[in-house]
């Protein structure tokens, strides 16, 4: 899966995934850019700031990466924004918040990916890959929440099913350019959750266990690289059997 001298755009890159997905872009040769907003401006080390629910903060960080690079070769959609409320029960949920979390989380996947793509399709190559869920594929489980302090956010569900048919879109799109777009649903990622969220969690998923971020970054990588060169408009589970039940 070598990724020489690839520029690839990570957005949320200092969160839990995005970290691992970076590091591994660099095992891999590639050359990953953080946009973050928690980032610094440091291109040369590998960070730009940048809000990706605004857009003339993504056109001005894509104007950077331009004038440094000359190229954008893959761009992974990792970002995660969402409001304070985001946790709040679905009886407590008003329709100002749901329609807030679906402009920020499922259109700045838009607004980013779209002068990415028409990047790539003037070059005649790329690769984007999205972050999606298996909530987006499948209903929620709320028996694995019961005895615990978390909620399956209402939105979240409906944003990662955005997600899944707006790549399967993009695909269809961008085909002919020689442009590709994939999604990757992970399952539940362990991240010092309740431990009676784990618990019920690892008694049902097959494998019996909460996914890592280890588990997900190479097929990422693999996604960008040229070995996946035939493939686009996929949407793969990553979680440890949880959907095949």
């Amino acid at each position: 899966m070598n990724l020489k001298n690839n520029i690839i755009l990570v957005t949320g890159g200092s969160g839990l995934l995005g970290k691992e997905i970076i590091n591994n872009i660099r095992l891999n040769n590639g050359i990953p850019i953080n946009l973050d907003i928690k980032c610094e401006n440091n291109l040369e080390g590998g960070t730009i700031n940048c809000d990706v629910t605004d857009s003339q903060s993504i056109k001005k960080c894509i104007g950077k990466i331009l004038d440094h690079y000359g190229k954008i070769n893959g761009l992974v959609n990792n970002a995660y924004p969402r409001t304070k409320d985001w946790p709040n029960e679905l009886k407590d949920v008003c329709d100002e918040s749901f329609s807030k979390n679906i402009e920020i989380q499922l259109s700045h996947v838009f607004k980013i990916s779209k002068p990415v793509l028409e990047i790539m399709k003037k070059q005649k190559s790329g690769s984007v890959v999205n972050i999606a869920s298996i909530y987006g594929m499948v209903g929620n489980d709320f028996t694995i929440y019961k005895g615990t302090n978390i909620n399956a956010p209402v939105a979240y569900s409906a944003i990662k099913g955005g997600v899944i048919n707006l790549s399967r879109y993009l695909a269809s799109y961008y085909g002919k350019y020689n442009v590709r777009s994939n999604c990757i649903s992970p399952g539940g990622i362990y991240n010092n959750q309740d431990k009676k969220f784990v618990e019920n969690y690892n008694n049902k998923v097959p494998m019996k266990r909460m996914g890592t971020p280890d588990d997900i970054a190479p097929l990422v990588t693999f996604l960008l690289s040229n070995d996946a060169k035939y493939i686009t408009g996929q949407n793969i589970a990553v979680d440890g059997g949880w959907t095949s039940i």
